[in-house]
């Protein structure tokens, strides 16, 4: 297993409601050539300290593969393949995905399925920042300084905003009838603005939110696959499987066989100063 230092934070106090929090991370001796970036419920930045960023599979069919010192991704349904270095040193930044008009100033719809590069969007020459800090705590202070200074005055629906923290509550597993009733919405006006604020339709971010579910278990816990469909909100261990080949690329027992071996997580990770 690769040695891997881990620092998180979570950001100032100004950027909680739109930033989960900042993962940095150093890891040497990286044997897994590719890395799944999995589906999830956050927008994501992704800044090297080493390496250039190499995607070589996009999780939209319409983008190309790329190379990046600092890559924004958007939402979306197929995993992003990146490939591995032996040494690798960065910072990894989970975004409230309703955020993404507040801190980028477009809709969260042009980034679905997309990886682009940050200063396209965003703050501006951060990977030749942090790389000239010296602690983890000195390149999460240079990110919140940067995010704040991107913060724009936009307003975001309360109703949909409302309805994806309903979603996620539930681990994906309220029907979407049953959000569109709650809001008081028709269900076609409540997908429409639903995807036109998150990027994906209320249905494909429920299967995305089951999914992470089921990736978060089996990284806290060893679990039998039957048992991670039931509590997951699966039909069987077989929706299970093809959900996953669907979304991760592979069937749970490949990944788990090379994903979780080889990464441990922020799961061990020293908590900086919050």
């Amino acid at each position: 297993m690769a040695a891997a230092e881990w620092a998180v934070r979570r950001p100032h106090p100004q950027l909680r409601p739109v930033i989960a929090r900042y993962l940095g991370y150093t890891r040497r001796g990286v044997a897994l050539r590719t890395h799944r970036g999995l589906p999830s419920r956050h927008v994501t930045v992704a800044i090297s300290l080493a390496e250039p960023i190499r995607f070589t599979g996009m999780p939209g069919p319409d983008s190309s593969p790329g190379t990046f010192a600092a890559a924004l991704g958007g939402m979306h349904t197929a995993p992003a393949l990146i490939a591995q270095d032996a040494f690798q040193s960065g910072v990894h930044i989970e975004i409230d995905a309703l955020a993404v008009p507040v801190l980028f100033g477009v809709p969260a719809a042009e980034l679905a399925g997309c990886v682009v590069d940050v200063g396209e969007l965003g703050p501006k020459h951060l990977p030749e920042q942090l790389a000239e800090a010296r602690t983890w705590d000195d390149r999460f202070a240079i990110l919140d300084d940067a995010f704040r200074r991107t913060l724009t005055d936009r307003v975001r629906s309360p109703e949909i905003g409302w309805a994806w923290r309903r979603l996620t509550a539930t681990g994906g597993l309220i029907r979407v009838e049953e959000l569109a009733a709650e809001v008081g919405w028709s269900r076609r006006h409540f997908a429409g603005r639903f995807r036109r604020e998150l990027g994906l339709p209320p249905k494909q971010a429920a299967r995305v939110l089951r999914f992470e579910r089921a990736v978060g278990k089996l990284r806290q816990e060893a679990i039998d696959l039957a048992t991670l469909a039931a509590d997951c909100g699966f039909y069987d261990q077989a929706h299970l499987s093809n959900e996953w080949r669907a979304l991760a690329g592979c069937s749970p027992r490949t990944w788990i066989a090379e994903e979780l071996s080889a990464h441990s997580g922020p799961r061990t990770a020293r908590r900086s100063a919050s």
